[in-house]
């Protein structure tokens, strides 16, 4: 028979458990938001490093509703080069990510999340802007360095403006 100071030491014990639990989750949402936004941050500040700090070695990719193509699973460093060839200097892009919502089970989550995002030319060629609406789902697995990215998906909602705005660089 367990007597009431014994018991209700181990009822304090499941309350901090549980409390350790709940704040472990809360910890872990905002660094799981951080990494997926801090992707967008750093992109429009055409900061590569940073960029590539949130990713996993490697990365299954699907853009199939914005630029064709397959999904694939691809090096974090080749998805950032081509990022950097995309998004050079004189080409702005702006990222809006929001609603997210986060599942997460054990060492591996998942992110939706609604975006918006523009590139805009202001001279040249293919001067103009080009927008698109869409749908992301992130995968991210927890690693000794924090959660990285190791999937991406885009379902594109809508677009609208010049494609060639989106696709050109100066080599094009």
């Amino acid at each position: 028979m367990i007597g009431r100071t014994r018991l209700s030491e181990v009822e304090e014990h499941l309350e901090g458990a549980r409390a350790e639990k709940a704040l472990r989750r809360i910890v872990d949402e905002a660094e799981i938001r951080r990494a997926v936004d801090e992707i967008d941050n750093a992109c429009d500040a055409q900061d590569w490093a940073r960029c590539r700090y949130f990713f996993a070695d490697e990365v299954d990719v699907d853009f199939t509703q914005l630029s064709g193509g397959e999904p694939a699973r691809i090096k974090a460093d080749d998805l950032i080069a081509a990022w950097r060839t995309n998004l050079f200097e004189e080409k702005k892009s702006f990222h809006l990510r929001g609603n997210h919502h986060i599942i997460i089970d054990g060492d591996r989550a998942e992110v939706f999340s609604k975006g918006y995002a523009f590139n805009l030319l202001e001279s040249g060629e293919a001067a103009g802007l080009w927008e698109v609406w869409g749908e992301y789902v992130h995968k991210l697995e927890k690693t000794e360095a924090g959660w990285r990215v190791s999937g991406m998906t885009l379902k594109v909602s809508h677009r609208r403006g010049d494609e060639r705005v989106r696709n050109y660089t100066p080599e094009t």
